[in-house]
């Protein structure tokens, strides 16, 4: 089957990202299979290919926005879902090791599956939750860049993705609309976890009224090893 990928060419070029005809392909087989797969299990309510462009693999390639992908090696997606934004990021720059964790064996088992079918390389996918992760030395403070679209509250987010971040490292969390507030309230748990908030970036989706947000934080000291604490607890009582 033919598809349009203008809007995916153009979407990339206005984020300075030159993609291949391989990487095309992959973008295009990842669609394919995702909605294969979307038959039989949850991965998305967004089927539509274009919508899909935009939507999942466009939002999930602006954090370039917030950080060049030249200076970073060792990513970390928490709560990837069906691969967003992990997949598009790793398909647009081979070079990342990339790690995505989920706490659905489900999902796990189709991006090992995506991985495979894409022959994509330095990229694994973990069952499991965040904050037990987190207490994994392997995985403790290894990252250059968490990343997240996860949709909890950005101080239970900072508790689940902070401990991974290399010190000078970042943590970008993908969030919609205006998040002025939310930022405003997790400070004091971004401080806590060994972070700061460094910006906060807004844009829209090209070609749509989407409006989308980047929280970047900077982590400048280690995280307290009492953080994150046991499962559940982040969500239920975020630091405050």
């Amino acid at each position: 089957m033919a598809y349009d990928l203008t809007a995916l060419k153009k979407g990339c070029e206005s984020l300075n990202i030159h993609l291949t005809e391989l990487q095309e392909k992959q973008f295009v087989g990842f669609y394919e299979y995702l909605i294969e797969k979307n038959k039989v299990m949850n991965l998305t309510g967004i089927t539509e290919f274009q919508e899909v462009l935009v939507k999942h693999f466009l939002d999930s390639l602006a954090c370039v926005k917030a950080v060049p992908m030249d200076s970073v090696n060792r990513i970390m997606d928490i709560g990837t879902g069906a691969g967003f934004p992990g997949i598009p990021l790793k398909i647009a720059f081979p070079h990342l090791e990339a790690c995505l964790l989920d706490s659905l064996k489900k999902r796990v088992g189709f991006l090992e599956e995506s991985f495979r079918m894409l022959n994509l390389k330095s990229i694994s996918a973990v069952h499991g939750r965040a904050e037990e992760f987190a207490k994994n030395k392997a995985y403790r403070e290894q990252y250059d860049l968490c990343v997240s679209r996860a949709v909890s509250n950005l101080a239970t987010l900072s508790e689940y993705c902070l401990p991974y971040v290399k010190i000078g490292g970042l943590f970008i969390s993908y969030k919609s609309g205006k998040v002025q507030a939310e930022s405003a309230q997790a400070e004091k748990a971004v401080k806590i976890l060994g972070g700061r908030i460094k910006d906060i970036l807004y844009f829209q989706l090209p070609d749509s009224e989407i409006d989308r947000s980047l929280v970047i934080i900077e982590k400048i000291k280690a995280t307290p090893a009492r953080y994150p604490r046991k499962a559940g607890t982040p969500l239920k009582e975020p630091l405050s």
